[in-house]
């Protein structure tokens, strides 16, 4: 790669370790936040389901926007909407407050992170060196991660408000540097071009509802969360029909013909649903069972980060001697085993007892995360490339919601006292869902392997309708 293309791809590589040490860094932070605003353990799965909601429901919009306003105008605008916001949240007094100001950041993620995935799938050649890219992409991600674990413990230590302060000097200078290596790309042939604001709407509207009735399925009883999640479901099918008749669908539906398209973001869900709510009771159990320091918790999850390593140097080469679809199968069943290992968690577990399951995990979101992300947009016509990443993203965000409300609703259900056997037999229950995740998304991937290349949908369906790929698709 050019000098060039190196210094997009390190700004657009900042931007998405700035997500990751984003999430990371509340996760460890909190059970201090709920101390400090008093929050119930409800409240709390909302501070971070809030942000994966805004995210996971307005990436589809997001993705489209940046087809049609311009790849560079969005990342630029929305890492500003993305400072302001983080900054607001280290100011909040409250919960709602909180919540709110997390649920426009993640907004903001979701205009952005598809617009800069879509700069490196249009920047650069479909093939090894595209891969590269996507794949030291997806290792700063984990990276970001790794980082905000530690760094999380650190500032919360401090205090927790240092949290959503620290991500703002980092947007600043991400920000600054966007503004002078990422080129502006020739401006969008808008003509007759608008945003499918109805589908965008009934979306969004569907992946909250959704989420919201299996939160409130510990809370409100089967009644009220059944038809919460009916009304998701009605919202859903509305959204169906309007991109079916509209002219200027958010989601040309067509796309969705391609086989190895759909298995990628199925598998992203629920790999996502089974990452994010492990994580949550496990430092929930490290913190609120067994009294861990924030501190003592980050380094204790900080082995998970093997996959910033792993990622950009072990994954490439599995791919090219095992192809996408063998390397992201082997991830998800590494998942499935992390789980299984931490199910029987005990009230006195030492941290050699956890450590399996840990560094296992790392290297199953070392396997997964890269290639699932190149099968997801691999073939797909250059104007839809801020689609398919759009897709991607609303995959793993809701499916990141979706393990949260699962987890909190099974964890409270079956927590009947506040004693530390109690809060166990609750963390036990809950560890069922990620485990169960994984499994289904082995599962659907394992019809990856049917044929040769990992896929047995038909050629994607390029933006002018034909069945034609829009540049030849490496084998995976």
């Amino acid at each position: 790669m050019s000098a060039r293309k190196w210094g997009v791809l390190l700004v657009l590589c900042g931007a998405i370790f700035l997500e990751g040490i984003d999430v990371a860094m509340l996760n460890v932070a909190l059970p201090s936040i709920r101390t400090d605003l008093g929050l119930s353990t409800g409240e709390l799965q909302w501070v971070m389901s809030a942000y994966v909601l805004g995210y996971g429901g307005f990436m589809l919009l997001g993705g489209r926007a940046a087809d049609l306003f311009g790849r560079r105008r969005m990342f630029v605008f929305w890492l500003t909407v993305f400072l302001l916001f983080s900054g607001l949240g280290g100011l909040a007094n409250d919960g709602w407050t909180l919540i709110l100001a997390r649920f426009v950041t993640g907004v903001a993620a979701a205009f952005m992170t598809p617009a800069g995935l879509s700069i490196i799938t249009t920047g650069f050649a479909e093939g090894p060196e595209r891969n590269r890219a996507l794949l030291v992409y997806s290792g700063t991600a984990a990276g970001g991660f790794t980082v905000g674990l530690v760094a999380g413990g650190l500032l919360t230590a401090v205090g927790w408000r240092w949290v959503f302060f620290a991500p703002v000097v980092l947007s600043l200078l991400i920000l600054v540097a966007a503004l002078v290596f990422v080129p502006g790309s020739e401006r969008p042939d808008r003509s007759g071009k608008r945003v499918d604001a109805a589908g965008a709407f009934t979306v969004t509207a569907a992946l909250v509802l959704i989420v919201l009735g299996v939160e409130r399925a510990a809370h409100a009883g089967v009644a009220v969360s059944a038809g919460t999640l009916l009304a998701g479901l009605a919202f859903l099918a509305a959204f169906v029909l309007i991109e079916r008749r509209s002219a200027e669908p958010l989601v040309r539906l067509a796309i969705l013909r391609h086989g190895p398209l759909v298995r990628a973001n199925l598998s992203a869900m629920l790999f996502a649903a089974g990452f994010f709510g492990f994580q949550f009771l496990v430092v929930l159990y490290l913190q609120e069972l067994r009294g861990w320091s924030t501190l003592e918790t980050g380094f204790a999850m900080l082995v998970i980060g093997v996959d910033a390593v792993l990622s950009p140097t072990l994954t490439p080469r599995l791919v090219e001697r095992f192809g996408n679809a063998r390397v992201i199968l082997g991830g998800l069943l590494l998942a499935v085993v992390a789980y299984g290992l931490f199910l029987p968690v005990g009230a006195d577990w030492g941290y050699a007892a956890m450590f399996p399951s840990l560094i296992l995990l790392g290297l199953a979101f070392s396997l997964a995360y890269g290639p699932l992300t190149i099968v997801a947009t691999e073939g797909v016509a250059e104007e839809e490339q801020g689609l398919a990443g759009g897709l991607l993203y609303t995959a793993f965000q809701f499916g990141a919601a979706i393990g949260l409300s699962a987890v909190t609703a099974v964890s409270v259900a079956a927590t009947r006292t506040d004693t530390p056997a109690g809060l166990l037999d609750g963390y036990r229950a809950g560890l069922l869902v990620p485990f169960a995740a994984a499994v289904a998304a082995a599962a659907v991937s394992a019809f990856g392997l049917r044929t040769r290349g990992g896929g047995t949908g038909p050629a994607p369906v390029d933006a002018a309708g034909s069945t034609e790929p829009a540049a030849t698709p490496v084998a995976h």
